[in-house]
């Protein structure tokens, strides 16, 4: 197990502290670059910008990937740690010294996802480590076997079981209800957070590499990820539950005018389309093509959940 301690804009963290936040958020850098440094499970610690030397709280990474500014905020909104877009321009703009927004009006920002999100008051904050000081500008990575990464892990132990007994945390997620317990259960463990809305359009888009998931278009402000057994029937917000969908197509497949057959993949068009809208033709070109495979270390679409929505959704 890894932990990640980085140095994080106060505001950001205020407004968020301020509510509550426990959905994912996105700690975004507006650098665009590729972010390594830890895996899916790993704590994701927020140390505040000197004189405040502190570790004031953190979540558990999910994934790092580029999005827009403006995806970002469709994404994230007030999870972006701003309370509107034009505040969050603002922020990127400073952070980017040199770079004037008449030249890249919508840069493309490194958004950390972040799940299960907890924040400490101000009578839990934790000292930063010793080695966190010097030239350090963005972060640290520390390892389970450096005596300062235990240092961190214990103190976070205690105040989220602080927390806790406090209800403070209202609802604790799989990731974070590890910690509680881990000094009854034996040395840290990686457990995947658990995803919210935010967090499973990311993964699904990036499942699919940003791509339409029945033809391959490509342009994503327009594609959307949809549940294939609806959310609010007991579908969970996983990958495996997930297309990649042009956003008019989204509404067929949640109004049950197309469905994907389990076995073999292959969309199906419902007749419905033509008998009530006497129209549709290009949408049943789409008949019989077949779906495309998520990437390399993503779920494929789940036969079951495929299954139900032929079944209970889809309307033939």
């Amino acid at each position: 197990m890894k932990m990640y301690v980085g140095v994080t804009d106060n505001e950001w963290f205020k407004m968020l502290a301020e509510e509550g936040w426990t959905d994912e958020i996105n700690f975004w850098k507006p650098s665009g670059k590729p972010f390594k440094s830890v895996s899916l499970g790993d704590l994701f610690m927020f140390k505040l910008h000197a004189p405040f030397n502190f570790i004031v709280g953190g979540g558990f990474f999910s994934r790092a990937v580029p999005l827009t500014t403006s995806l970002a905020w469709e994404t994230f909104g007030r999870g972006n740690g701003a309370v509107s877009y034009e505040q969050m321009r603002e922020r990127v703009f400073k952070y980017r010294r040199g770079t004037r927004s008449e030249f890249d009006p919508d840069p493309v920002l490194t958004c950390i996802m972040l799940s299960e999100p907890f924040f400490f008051p101000k009578e839990l904050w934790i000292p930063s480590p010793p080695s966190f000081k010097g030239p350090i500008v963005s972060g640290k990575t520390y390892t389970a076997a450096d005596a300062e990464f235990t240092l961190v892990y214990d103190a976070v132990t205690r105040n989220l079981t602080l927390l806790n007994g406090k209800s403070i945390l209202a609802d604790p997620g799989s990731a974070t209800s590890s910690v509680i317990e881990s000094p009854r259960f034996g040395p840290p463990r990686v457990v995947r957070p658990r995803l919210g809305q935010s967090g499973f359009r990311v993964m699904v888009t990036e499942a699919y590499q940003r791509q339409y998931a029945i033809t391959g278009e490509k342009t994503l402000p327009v594609l959307e990820a949809a549940h294939i057994q609806p959310y609010s029937k007991g579908g969970a917000h996983e990958v495996s539950n997930g297309l990649l969908l042009r956003s008019d197509l989204h509404r067929l497949f949640d109004l049950g005018y197309l469905a994907v057959e389990p076995n073999q993949r292959q969309v199906m068009v419902s007749q419905q389309i033509r008998e009530k809208f006497q129209n549709g033709r290009h949408y049943y070109a789409l008949q019989g093509q077949t779906l495309a495979v998520p990437v390399t270390g993503f779920d494929q679409p789940a036969a079951a959940n495929l299954e139900y929505h032929l079944r209970q959704v889809y309307l033939g």
